[in-house]
């Protein structure tokens, strides 16, 4: 078992979603590393989410664009990182189909750019490169079967192909350089500080406001859900424990179609804020289907729960009794992200209704 103890972390995107989540269960835990969260600050990035650490003495923001290659570079001159934790990314498959130019520039440049730091940063051997993928990179599955280490790429929207590109130059690096790295790709994540352009905080959202719930097609599309700290937890055990080389596939075992999700996710919502059951379904609108919307995701974990001793501790209804408790305790960091610059889109996307 590789035991690893980096003591100056880089971690890309930190403001957002899953990065945020991360640096506020790593940063208090390991007060001896130092994190260093670089961050754009683009629509999805929030300081915010970061406030239980933005104190800490082993914390340290940045802000700037990973494509940014002397910025990259003098935070590598000024920290010394010997880890790098890689979140950064354009992420929403809707907003890659109207503009994929933005996502191959911050998610294939962006990640070129923080390899050829690394690289030159680090003798042969040393550091670790940990870059956060996704279950995207493999495509869309039928009603059977899983995506597994050997399942080939077959990304089908130019956010998938993104990422699958970056997973790729990741592997290069490795390969004809010698740079150590993981890779991780995981399933559909929820939880805490999620934006709400993405499904299950489009809906809370929704529902507290009574607005019109959109769902692609007839919902019967598929996904594999894990709730954000387990996705942490493994995260965490990957950066200390992962083997030099290796890809782990990290997912909930969580199987939903995007309706039943949605009514399951609504009969939290209306226990919780003390409605009659079904209430909130009312507002269920489906909606045309996205171009080339995947139909199904499944993710088999077994390799990476087997050997990091890893599995989910909630089952997709415990996250979901947390994520709406989260939201409605939180209601003004909703109102404070969807600002002007953002509502332009909500509302070009979902309809002011």
């Amino acid at each position: 078992m590789v035991l690893r103890q980096p003591q100056s972390i880089l971690v890309t995107g930190g403001a957002g979603f899953i990065g945020s989540n991360y640096l506020n269960k790593m940063v208090p835990a390991y007060p001896d590393t130092l994190f260093v969260n670089l961050d754009a600050l683009t629509y999805a990035g929030n300081l915010e989410n970061l406030a239980q650490v933005c104190d800490r003495s082993n914390y340290v923001f940045e802000r700037g664009d990973i494509t940014d290659f002397e910025l990259v570079a003098g935070l590598f001159d000024k920290y010394g990182f010997d880890a790098v934790v890689h979140f950064a990314a354009e992420s929403h498959v809707d907003r890659s189909i109207i503009d994929p130019t933005a996502f191959v520039k911050t998610n294939v440049q962006g990640t070129l750019v923080l390899l050829q730091n690394a690289k030159a940063a680090w003798k042969e051997g040393e550091g670790l490169f940990h870059h956060v993928s996704t279950d995207e990179v493999f495509g869309s599955l039928g009603s059977k079967g899983v995506f597994t280490l050997e399942s080939p790429y077959a990304p089908r929207s130019p956010y998938a192909a993104s990422k699958a590109s970056a997973d790729h130059l990741v592997r290069s690096f490795g390969t004809t350089y010698g740079l150590p790295y993981v890779i991780t790709n995981t399933s559909n994540n929820f939880g805490p500080y999620q934006f709400p352009e993405k499904l299950i905080p489009l809906v809370l959202n929704n529902a507290r406001t009574r607005k019109p719930i959109p769902i692609y097609g007839k919902g019967e599309n598929v996904r594999d859900w894990l709730y954000v700290e387990d996705h942490c937890e493994a995260l965490e055990k990957v950066l200390l424990q992962g083997q030099d080389g290796h890809t782990y596939l990290i997912g909930g075992s969580e199987e939903w179609s995007n309706v039943d999700l949605v009514e399951a996710l609504l009969d939290v919502f209306d226990a919780i804020t003390g409605q009659a059951k079904g209430r909130s379904g009312e507002l269920i609108t489906f909606v045309q289907d996205r171009a080339g919307h995947d139909f199904r995701y499944a993710i088999d974990s077994s390799v990476t729960q087997k050997e990091l001793q890893w599995r989910p501790k909630h089952s997709l209804k415990e996250g979901l009794v947390k994520t709406v408790t989260w939201y409605l305790e939180h209601t003004d960091w909703l109102s404070n992200i969807l600002n002007e610059s953002y509502r332009s889109y909500y509302q070009s996307q979902y309809g002011d209704r």
